[in-house]
């Protein structure tokens, strides 16, 4: 039998029930009038926000990277609760500014920017994080054919990466950012311009899990802004220092103790060298806000006996949740976070494994699992859904199409 990720917190059972925001699994179902079906938590995500908050030096801004979960109530229900949004695309900047954020709390990251978003951004009063000294030349010829002065800051390439980290997003030769050593030339051209400059992006890792290997990034983070400031002979107005905070998935992981990287970051602070002490600092994160409150909820059609193994075959799959079928950069594959919702308080009587309704075998969302005897008409919950599922998924895969979503 193979474990299943731990159960973030948040949720209730009621009736025997699993019970998102005061209402069952199959009372929130039914009322959607489909299954499969995305539910997010507003007092989740409203309390990760304030734990956050509360763990963090006060000066620390706080945006959220829209690439997580960019479902249209949730960006409105986000935008008191934050500071900023970072986006990574013309699309994600549409979808932001829709749901009444201002421009000016925006920045926009990505490599590969076409003509047509730097326009939409300079024109909107978007900040553009730069990625190469190509893209700077581009914004600023676009900022003069406008007449407007544009914010342009420089997405920085580090010399490090995120130890740890799911995925990589510095050291070494990467897509993403300008390489240290040609920092200077990139901000020299953004200086002669005139345009505003908004300072640096950097960004090492996404997904660590470790609060150590986060302090010491973050740590050499600030060292490199302030040796490239140094370098520009100008004080930095504004760094973002990336995020990288994780989420627990898998069965040994355990809750990042962001109270730990706060302390380190506030004793940061106290000793900032001089050409950061008028920076405005911001963190920006996606999955650790949004993902533990997400729950994807998907209806049994089947329970059928293989060979002797069980398999419960579900209305949902690998089309809405690609990373919890393994298919979304994991190496080995481990089960998320899995429940018969409708049976959330019977313990485990059996091993058997979900899968979708795709005709591949990579459509697996638990695999050997213990779970109670679950029936057709029984709703499976898969947690941790919050980001990166809907938003990450080929929902156009063999036809299905989208799964509803929900903010209760």
């Amino acid at each position: 039998m193979k474990p299943l990720g731990p159960i973030p917190d948040g949720f209730e059972t009621i009736d025997g029930e699993l019970a998102i925001a005061g209402r069952t699994a199959s009372a929130i179902a039914d009322g959607a009038g489909e299954t499969p079906l995305f539910v997010y938590s507003r007092a989740i995500v409203a309390a990760r926000v304030a734990r956050l908050k509360a763990a963090m030096p006060p000066c620390l801004a706080l945006h959220y990277a829209v690439k997580a979960n960019s479902y249209a109530p949730l960006l409105e229900h986000m935008r008191s609760l934050v500071d900023g949004f970072d986006i990574a695309s013309a699309g994600e900047m549409a979808q932001v500014i829709a749901a009444g954020v201002d421009p000016a709390r925006v920045s926009f990251a990505g490599p590969g920017k076409r003509d047509a978003e730097l326009e939409a951004a300079v024109g909107a009063g978007v900040t553009l994080n730069l990625e190469s000294a190509n893209e700077a030349r581009r914004a600023v010829a676009i900022a003069e054919r406008l007449g407007t002065r544009p914010r342009l800051a420089v997405r920085v390439n580090p010399d490090f990466e995120l130890k740890g980290s799911g995925m990589k997003m510095g050291g070494g030769a990467k897509p993403f950012g300008v390489d240290v050593d040609q920092v200077p030339a990139v901000l020299e051209l953004i200086l002669a311009s005139g345009a505003e400059w908004r300072g640096f992006h950097i960004f090492a890792g996404s997904q660590a899990p470790d609060a150590g290997a986060i302090v010491e990034a973050q740590a050499k983070t600030l060292e490199l802004a302030a040796r490239l400031a140094r370098q520009a002979g100008r004080a930095l107005p504004a760094c973002n220092l990336g995020g990288g905070f994780g989420v627990p998935y898998f069965a040994g992981d355990t809750e990042l103790d962001v109270e730990t990287i706060g302390q380190a970051l506030a004793n940061r602070f106290d000793n900032l060298p001089q050409e950061l002490e008028h920076t405005q600092f911001c963190i920006e994160l996606g999955r650790w806000l949004v993902g533990p409150a997400g729950v994807y909820l998907t209806r049994v059609v089947d329970r059928k006996d293989s060979h002797g193994e069980v398999f419960l075959v579900v209305d949902g799959g690998l089309h809405h949740q690609l990373a919890a079928s393994g298919n979304f950069g994991t190496v080995v594959r481990r089960n998320y976070p899995v429940a018969i919702a409708t049976r959330f308080a019977e313990p485990p009587t059996e091993q058997a494994s979900v899968v979708g309704c795709l005709c591949t075998p990579l459509d697996r969302l638990a695999d050997q699992a213990g779970f109670p005897r679950a029936e057709v008409g029984d709703l499976v919950a898969v947690f941790q859904a919050g980001a990166y599922g809907a938003s990450a998924s080929p929902a156009g895969f063999l036809g299905h199409g989208p799964a509803k979503e929900i903010l209760v």
